[in-house]
């Protein structure tokens, strides 16, 4: 309970939810359990949109469709949209910080052995 009380980066505080069940009106899901509300107006006229997180407070676990509809490039909701085209892949929270990041040959969290220099380098040196 404290932790709610207190803390902002994993989840949303008590007024945040608060403001949110009083003020705003649920427009969604996302399948990572995110939600999205709607309410009042923001200083340029549009609708006031944000998003509750389940869990972290990362801005890369929003879907694409749903970050259209909370910066108003779209008033779809991803329900309203046409079903994903077969190429397009889930999206994914940003790995970086945990062992699901992109770690190339060489890097040393994967040993630091690199790739033999193949010769094609030639040092620049002044005339």
């Amino acid at each position: 309970m404290l932790k709610k009380i207190f803390t902002w980066w994993d989840g949303a505080t008590i007024g945040t939810l608060l403001f949110s069940k009083m003020n705003g009106t649920r427009i969604g899901e996302d399948a990572l359990g995110n939600v999205y509300f709607e309410g009042g107006k923001a200083t340029d006229g549009r609708p006031r949109r944000w998003v509750i997180y389940a869990g972290a407070n990362d801005a890369s676990r929003v879907p694409a469709e749903w970050h259209g509809w909370l910066h108003h490039s779209t008033d779809l909701t991803p329900d309203q949209l046409p079903s994903p085209r077969g190429w397009q892949k889930p999206a994914v929270p940003n790995l970086t910080g945990t062992e699901g990041a992109y770690r190339p040959l060489g890097a040393l969290e994967k040993g630091g052995v690199r790739a033999a220099a193949t010769g094609d380098y030639e040092a620049w040196s002044p005339n």
